[in-house]
């Protein structure tokens, strides 16, 4: 039968645990609705503008200056792995290095065993990660989620597409969470360098359709489409960044639920230990009686 101290040491050290998990399930379902606003307005112009993209990159001819749509033999690989800078969030960091390394090791086994696969990690536990594990870590930028804005995401976009630019990559790939609601997320392989080319269809291909472009190609490529990719790169983080408070809230909400059982537990148990003691002086009251009374 456990001591009764320890048993209300235990009540009260959970009690005191529960309280902070649902401190932490109100912040994050706070956090969450902005953050959810924000990936929900955004992805739709997002999807389009992707289309777009890749429907405007089929139509440019390599002689225009299109770099960012050159298909190239995949032999040195960048990959940029988003999570989070906190734990306490589920199976949100571990799905999500998880399907990084398998993808390393399946997809670009060769070029792992070359050293030709580099991440850039952001979020400081895919940092850690990747880094424990002497992997190619590039670079690291775990205060972006400080300051989440397009023009610091605009940044480490750029530093991307300027190594891809440079045939220091020849494909760079974003693994993050996509957002779908506050239980459920999905992880996502996106490839971002080179721009996926949409196969014409049969109607496309049968009519001959010259494009007149405004404005013009130079501007295209050298305006257009590296805002688009950005915006593309910009959207992969805010469904990251969503993702990741919905995954602590309902982390959390179970966190509580489970303390709530466990305090149930514990009080039951601390009644029938007390119940115990009770019964035990009662006999050894009675007992002593008995005693007396004998003597």
């Amino acid at each position: 039968m456990p001591n009764l101290k320890e048993v209300r040491i235990r009540i009260a050290s959970v009690k005191s645990t529960q309280q902070i998990t649902s401190a932490m399930k109100m912040v994050a379902a706070s956090k969450l609705r902005k953050a959810q606003n924000a990936i929900l307005k955004m992805r739709p112009y997002a999807a389009k503008l992707k289309d777009l993209l890749q429907n405007l990159s089929a139509s440019l001819d390599s002689g225009d200056g299109n770099i960012w749509s050159q298909q190239h033999k995949a032999e040195k690989v960048l990959l940029v792995i988003i999570t989070s800078n906190r734990g306490l969030c589920g199976a949100f960091n571990s799905n999500i290095l998880r399907t990084a390394v398998q993808r390393i090791k399946t997809d670009y086994a060769a070029q792992y065993e070359a050293g030709n696969v580099s991440v850039l990690t952001i979020g400081r536990k895919g940092t850690e990660f990747f880094s424990k594990r002497n992997y190619s870590v590039v670079a690291s930028h775990d205060s972006i989620f400080d300051r989440l804005t397009y023009e610091n995401v605009s940044v480490i976009a750029t530093s991307a597409m300027d190594a891809f630019a440079a045939k220091q990559f020849d494909r760079v790939d974003i693994v993050y969470n996509q957002f779908k609601n506050a239980a459920v997320q999905y992880v996502t392989v996106e490839q971002f360098l080179p721009v996926e080319i949409h196969a014409p269809n049969a109607v496309q291909a049968k009519s001959n359709i010259d494009y007149l472009f405004l404005p013009s190609k130079e501007e295209i490529v050298t305006e257009l489409i590296p805002k688009s990719l950005k915006i593309q790169f910009y959207k992969a983080i805010l469904d990251s960044y969503a993702s990741e408070h919905g995954a602590r809230m309902t982390a959390m909400h179970q966190a509580t639920d489970n303390a709530g059982d466990l305090i149930k537990q514990l009080n039951l148990a601390y009644n029938k230990a007390r119940q115990a003691a009770i019964t035990k002086e009662i006999l050894e009251i009675v007992s002593g009686a008995e005693a007396l009374k004998g003597s």
